[in-house]
């Protein structure tokens, strides 16, 4: 095929109704937009690209191809883009899809213009056939551009359906086998049901570690198992300004002006021209008006004049620089007020804030995965920018097990516990940013525990459960979870916190990931932090890694090579400034009070021996965390 005949349109012309009057094309879809996504099957297929679009033109003129408003106004449907593609084409053919269908075949030009051609047709369009019945897809069609007369009196006559003007054209219907390729992505909640990347099995990941034993795994090497295995979810949504908060950034957002967006001061002062400025001596500049921010100077100062500014305003035309007010000596004379200051102080440039000089037009204000901060808001904000693409929040599901657990509220029967661990757990979250689903205590029971997670699954992307993961739980847990899908079961090196379970669970169509954490209230915590809390973040599509910092050991802390211990700390500054820590004391994993009155954890990697006082360690802070 030679495809130097052939143009691509997108039509994304359209209002958007059934989506809630959004722009279709500009929606977040698998890490950009669906727009993005139907450009990038087209482009290898075509030897030019155009949209029609009739809204929002400057974001889509950002994905580098031209931009072609219907030239018949009223939003008059597909129709009114073709005719508009056609008007402005160099090519003898015309490829059309539409900004909504992002898995469109990879050989569509190929194929509709063999069909074409075949049959000595005009126009060729795809069609697939399901249970007997041929539907065809106008939208997805090509089509000689010397047809452009026929359309324009079709239009002109009042017809207005895509297909409603064959009768005048000879057409070529081409038989497509797989239906989803043209698939219409119409309401926000068939986008949102794109929701996880198909994830890759648990055994092929653990496959891929040489001597890979579950009992008796590496801290680094079950991080790199998880990190491996959970996928980010794909489910993307605008929402307002405000509400972006705490939310993770789903695509790249891109800075529609210059910021600042003209030459400006940085100070309240005089400005002037930079060769003006004496090399010796003094330098006397007459001053002919002020420039506020938000109210320019509208003049064009002169050889040796000056314009008093304020900090933020517009640079006057021809100034360059400059000075402070502190810097110089004010005058009032019959000829007006004027300035001296002395050779030298300040330098042709000096105190001007160039255009773009924060941010420039077409660069990335904001990058994909991040983590929306207030400053973010406030930068967002200073760009004119309105909505923002985030990624759908992650819906958590968390429950404790075991028949010694009480609610808070219920009677503390002899041999119970209250359960500590559902708080905890909620804390930790609720800091993610994350839609919990709080499923309260699970008895130790097989039916009850397989109820409970067959009821998280369908509603959750990830489960956390505390408890029955032991050495000691009962046996029924394995069953059970692998019953429902693929899961292992870990002893991990490490202290405390040392059995894990983690794996993806599946019940009615849906599927979720799972994280079996210990049951002491300490081991919990840090099986959180150290397993879940990042591969959470993956499935955000954020990226957060735990940043350790260095500190002093006070004390000798105790520990064999071999394992990985993470021991509560508090952390302070040393009388020579250098951070200094100290362990809490009693380190058991069900010392939950030692956990609250730490600040921070040290971390003895498991390949270090004992840490003499003095020694530099690892700290985990806990600030932001827990």
């Amino acid at each position: 095929m030679n495809k130097e005949s052939i143009s691509g349109l997108l039509l994304a012309g359209g209002r958007g109704t059934r989506m809630g009057h959004v722009d279709k094309g500009l929606q977040p879809f698998g890490g950009s937009t669906m727009a993005a996504a139907v450009l990038a099957r087209l482009q290898p297929q075509v030897a030019m690209l155009a949209i029609n679009a009739n809204q929002n033109l400057e974001r889509y003129a950002a994905f580098g191809v031209p931009v072609w408003p219907d030239d018949t106004p009223g939003f008059l449907g597909p129709l009114a883009g073709l005719e508009t593609g056609l008007r402005r084409c160099t090519t003898p053919y015309l490829l059309t899809a539409p900004c909504d269908s992002p898995f469109l075949p990879s050989d569509l030009a190929e194929r509709l213009l063999a069909g074409l051609e075949a049959s000595g047709a005009d126009l060729a369009v795809a069609v697939t056939e399901e249970n007997g019945v041929r539907q065809p897809h106008p939208v997805f069609c090509l089509l000689k551009t010397s047809l452009l007369p026929v359309l324009s009196s079709y239009l002109a006559g009042g017809g207005r359906r895509m297909d409603g003007w064959y009768g005048q054209i000879k057409v070529a219907e081409v038989l497509f086998d797989d239906a989803d390729a043209f698939r219409n992505i119409n309401t926000l909640d068939e986008l949102h049901s794109l929701d996880t990347a198909r994830p890759p099995r648990l055994a092929d990941v653990v496959s891929c570690l040489s001597a890979y034993d579950p009992d008796a795994l590496s801290v680094r090497d079950a991080q790199r198992i998880i990190r491996e295995f959970a996928q980010p979810i794909r489910s993307t949504e605008q929402v307002a300004l405000r509400a972006a908060l705490g939310r993770v950034l789903a695509q790249d957002l891109i800075s529609p002006i210059d910021v600042p967006s003209h030459d400006n001061s940085a100070m309240d002062g005089y400005a002037l021209r930079g060769a003006d400025l004496a090399v010796s001596g003094d330098t006397h500049l007459r001053v002919v008006g002020t420039a506020y921010a938000g109210r320019a100077f509208d003049g064009v100062p002169q050889t040796g004049e000056c314009v008093r500014i304020m900090t933020g305003a517009v640079m006057p035309a021809g100034c360059d620089s400059v000075v402070p007010q502190e810097f110089v000596r004010e005058i009032d004379n019959d000829a007006g007020p004027s300035i001296i200051m002395a050779a030298g102080t300040i330098r042709a440039g000096d105190n001007r804030r160039l255009a773009g000089e924060d941010l420039k037009r077409g660069s990335a204000a904001l990058r994909k995965g991040k983590v929306i901060r207030p400053a973010d808001l406030g930068l967002l904000a200073s760009l004119g920018v309105a909505e923002v693409p985030v990624q759908r929040r992650l819906r958590v599901a968390f429950f404790s097990t075991g028949d010694e657990l009480r609610s808070i509220g219920q009677p503390l029967d002899e041999g119970c516990v209250y359960d500590s661990n559902r708080y905890t757990i909620y804390g930790m979250l609720q800091r993610l940013g994350v839609d919990l689903i709080d499923m309260g205590v699970v008895r130790d029971d097989p039916q009850a525990l397989e109820d409970a997670l067959r009821e998280a699954c369908e509603n959750a992307d990830a489960i956390i459960t505390s408890g029955g993961v032991s050495v000691g739980a009962a046996d029924y847990t394995r069953t059970i979870m692998a019953r429902l899908g693929e899961v292992s079961f870990w002893k991990i090196g490490m202290r405390p916190g040392r059995p894990l379970a983690f794996g993806r669970i599946g019940s009615n169509g849906r599927s979720a990931f799972l994280f079996g954490l210990p049951g002491n209230p300490v081991a919990v915590m840090v099986s959180f932090y150290f397993f879940a809390r990042e591969a959470l973040l993956r499935m955000m599509g954020a990226e957060a890694p735990l940043e350790l910092v260095k500190a002093r050991s006070s004390a000798t802390i105790r520990k064999k090579p071999g394992r990985t211990e993470y021991q509560r700390a508090v952390l302070t500054r040393g009388l020579d400034g250098v951070p200094a820590v100290a362990i809490t004391g009693a380190q058991g994993s069900g010392i939950l009070r030692s956990m609250s009155e730490a600040n921070c954890m040290v971390v003895l990697h498991d390949e270090q021996g004992t840490v003499q006082a003095g020694d530099m360690v690892d700290v985990l802070l806990f600030e932001g965390l827990i």
